[in-house]
């Protein structure tokens, strides 16, 4: 019977939209929509409760790490500077880490340049499958076209798919854009290691732009040389 049941079609029951007379307070709020709204009200209650109880419960005697990592400061608690949290070792060792990360990168971008490039030049290396002929005069040379098109023969350009002209395309986009990466790559892997020679031991100055012999718009560093033992 309740298969029967479910055969049989039913209105379906709308719920009623706002009134003409209620048409300047906007949408009429459905159900649903009551139901989402209640349940993140209760939501949002339910956790300044618990805020509420951990704060009635605290103690103000238990210690936690945070006492010795923060100043008060005109009553507001401020964490220490960290700035000073590595030592120059582990700086400079996780430097090192970070440019052999970019390094690989940069070198697998720059294989698989040199593969798409490679697969670019044969496709429009390969050799043409047209035929020369030469006619002495205009009759001649239209007895021939005729000739060639009865048979078949069409230009080389013309038998590659559409299909394979798309996807030729995408390829030197996509070639175009790994060589972006490539340079971008580049230019952070030159950065971080004047960083890091920035930080080693020794006395440097910045050159003025009158001392740089290749103006450039980087900052130029020259080091005293230093007698080595």
């Amino acid at each position: 019977m309740s298969s029967l049941r479910n055969a049989v079609s039913r209105r379906a029951h709308k719920e009623r939209a706002q009134p003409n007379s209620r048409k300047k307070f906007g949408l009429l709020e459905k159900h649903k929509d009551y139901v989402e709204r209640a349940q993140v009200f209760h939501k949002k209650e339910q956790t300044l409760q618990k805020l509420r109880e951990k704060a009635a419960f605290r103690n103000p005697d238990e210690f936690y790490f945070r006492m010795i990592k923060t100043r008060n400061v005109d009553g507001v608690h401020k964490l220490e500077s960290v700035a000073n949290k590595y030592t120059p070792e582990e700086l400079m060792l996780m430097k090192t880490q970070d440019m052999g990360y970019i390094l690989q990168k940069l070198q697998s971008e720059k294989k698989k340049i040199e593969k798409l490039t490679a697969v670019l030049h044969s496709l429009d290396n390969q050799p043409s499958n047209r035929h020369v002929y030469y006619a002495e005069d205009r009759e001649e040379a239209k007895e021939i076209q005729f000739l060639s098109l009865k048979s078949g023969m069409v230009p080389a350009s013309d038998d590659v798919s559409n299909d394979i002209k798309r996807k030729t395309a995408a390829s030197y986009r996509e070639l175009e854009a790994r060589r972006n990466r490539a340079s971008q790559l580049e230019k952070l892997y030159m950065e971080m290691a004047l960083q890091k020679e920035l930080q080693k031991k020794g006395r440097k100055r910045k050159l003025r732009e009158d001392e740089i012999v290749c103006p450039t718009s980087k900052a130029v560093y020259k080091w005293r040389a230093e007698r080595k033992r």
